[in-house]
């Protein structure tokens, strides 16, 4: 794990002294090179994982399909969406529109008498362990995002955000990144105030991240892929997951003959939760994908990002 760690460190600070700080300083940005090196850290994840898809999930792909590939233009769209996401488009755009405003927040909230709870301190001795701490801050993690991925399914409202990520019919290893941007930035900020609150390290945030983003790529992965009775119980597969995105059943459940907003297997890490509440669904089967009003009717949900993005406003203010 250290040796792990110091090799990252390496390449963090290789990619940081080479390309990142020369750009800061040439834009005359020299005040921001502690968030500049943040950055480096993030965007040497993101090459990582990149790596990651291409070397190890893709070939999986090829090797056990789910479906066989059809709509090559969707998966196309989806890699942009990745590529923003994973190489910190995403976040300096949040760092320059809404970063300021969650530390002055943060200030004024901390003036106020705002505590930070350190889920860490629960047992001294025993939570505060590196290994312990972290898989503690994973399951609440998972926890808070099962809820907010609930939300996101049965408010009207954020669901004409959240269908444009149910809209992909071809879900491949790139396909977790399609979303709305207001829907991330809302998502971004719940789960950055949540770390907060908890007292959460920037290393172990990252880390956090980073592994959770690789485990969603693998679970919508184009894979015929499942984890046996007792895996799909421990840790979301391609499988349980696929069940989520299934047409008019992922989304959608039916009360008293009228299809509703609603769904099932809204674990993002761990079906531990879905279990729990009642969502889990544990069939055996791999059922195209996509938004039944998008098959059924027509609904038009935008071919490429701009057109995704707004469709997705237009869906938003009732007017698609």
């Amino acid at each position: 794990m250290d040796a792990l760690i110091e090799t990252f460190a390496t390449l963090q600070q290789t990619l940081f002294e080479a390309w990142v700080q020369p750009l800061v300083f040439g834009m005359g940005q020299g005040h921001l090179l502690d968030k500049a090196f943040e950055g480096a850290g993030w965007l040497v994840v993101g090459l990582l994982q990149i790596l990651i898809l291409v070397l190890v999930i893709g070939p999986l792909q090829r090797l056990w399909p789910a479906e066989p590939v059809v709509f090559p233009k969707a998966i196309r769209v989806d890699v942009v969406y990745t590529l923003i996401h994973r190489l910190g488009l995403f976040k300096l755009v949040m760092f320059f529109t809404l970063d300021h405003a969650f530390e002055q927040g943060w200030g004024l909230l901390r003036a106020m008498g705002w505590p930070t709870f350190h889920l860490d301190a629960l047992w001294p001795g025993v939570t505060d362990q590196a290994l312990v701490s972290f898989v503690l801050y994973l399951v609440f993690f998972d926890f808070v995002h099962y809820w907010l991925h609930r939300a996101q399914h049965q408010s009207n409202t954020w669901w004409a955000l959240h269908s444009l990520h149910h809209s992909q019919r071809q879900m491949t290893m790139w396909s977790d990144n399609r979303n709305h941007l207001l829907d991330d930035m809302v998502t971004s900020l719940i789960l950055s105030t949540v770390a907060v609150l908890l007292g959460v390290g920037p290393g172990q945030f990252v880390a956090l991240v980073a592994i959770s983003q690789l485990s969603e790529s693998f679970q919508h992965a184009n894979l015929r892929i499942g984890f046996g009775p007792w895996g799909e119980r421990l840790w979301v597969s391609p499988r349980f997951h696929r069940r989520h995105h299934s047409i008019g059943i992922g989304h959608e459940f039916d009360v008293k003959g009228q299809k509703v907003l609603g769904g099932c297997n809204f674990g993002v890490l761990l079906p531990w939760w879905d279990v729990l509440f009642g969502t889990a669904d544990f069939q055996q089967r791999y059922d195209p994908t996509g938004v039944r009003d998008q098959v059924e009717q027509g609904r038009d949900y935008g071919d490429g990002f701009w057109a995704q993005q707004r469709q997705g406003w237009r869906r938003l203010w009732g007017r698609a």
